[in-house]
């Protein structure tokens, strides 16, 4: 795992595999780059260039914890900055949940930094009474319950993680972390804008491969259809469950693999149009 500075914080990074097909994969709300580790490391088997990082707040990546931090913009601000770090011209960008919406303001704030947008659970307009009923619990338990969280997470943090699957680490890690700056995430996120607003959403061009799950409150397939119908260049995948992509990855990832291949393929020229002479 690497870092770079952004804004004074430093932001954790792990790079998979080489070459000109870049991709940067973001984690969902307070997990860690741990959740996209199968599917990386996938991608950089087929020749992508991979790069899995940890946006401010979570995982490796610092943990301020004045709100004013965090945001959908300012972590798009930071993909942006991964990329000038790395040198990378454009890169396919994409995540889960956090993730997703991030990418969407990628592709609000720097058009020409992305190739192409893997947009798994987004978090749009059919979410919002979701995401309060879940995570306004949390944000509370998180400030005011704060000495019975941390001694959670300690409990979590002895676990051993050698046999644990991907989904359990995730699980471990989202209830090891310290819960003040979890709090600090969730304020700052619910007091900025979610996503990009439609109508501008209705002018990205990119490629799109947006994957929706059935019966998920927080991100409802809803949510996934409708992105789908903004977006001009977009496919929607239908997970079978929220978990499928990292209990059973092998359907989803091939439908990746197959979409980071069409966005670097060579695009085709128009063929010129041939000359008429004149009667």
């Amino acid at each position: 795992m690497s870092h770079f500075t952004h804004q004074g914080q430093r932001i954790a990074y792990t790079e998979h595999g080489s070459g000109k097909k870049a991709c940067v994969l973001l984690p969902g709300l307070l997990t860690s780059q741990r959740m996209h580790e199968g599917l990386a490391r996938s991608l950089a088997d087929e020749g992508a260039y991979v790069i899995t990082m940890d946006p401010l707040g979570h995982g490796e990546s610092d943990k301020p914890v004045e709100m004013w931090h965090y945001s959908m913009r300012a972590y798009a601000q930071e993909v942006i900055g991964l990329l000038d770090h790395l040198e990378i011209e454009s890169a396919v960008v994409g995540g889960a949940s956090l993730g997703a919406n991030t990418t969407l303001e990628v592709a609000s704030a720097a058009p020409e930094r992305l190739k192409g947008m893997i947009l798994e659970m987004p978090v749009l307009e059919s979410a919002l009474l979701g995401c309060a009923m879940a995570f306004t619990p949390l944000m509370c338990a998180q400030t005011f319950a704060a000495p019975l969280m941390r001694a959670s997470g300690r409990i979590a943090g002895l676990v051993p993680r050698r046999f644990v699957p991907l989904v359990g680490e995730i699980a471990l890690d989202w209830i090891e972390q310290d819960p003040e700056p979890g709090s600090a995430v969730l304020q700052g996120l619910f007091f900025g804008r979610v996503a990009p607003p439609r109508e501008e959403r209705r002018t990205f061009e990119h490629p799109s491969l947006i994957i929706g799950h059935p019966r998920d409150p927080v991100h409802p397939f809803s949510d996934a259809g409708l992105l789908n119908r903004e977006l001009k260049n977009s496919q929607l995948l239908r997970a079978n469950s929220v978990l499928e992509l990292r209990s059973r990855p092998e359907r989803l990832t091939g439908e990746i693999k197959q979409f980071v291949d069409q966005c670097w393929a060579p695009r085709k020229r128009a063929a010129k149009p041939r000359a008429v002479s004149a009667a």
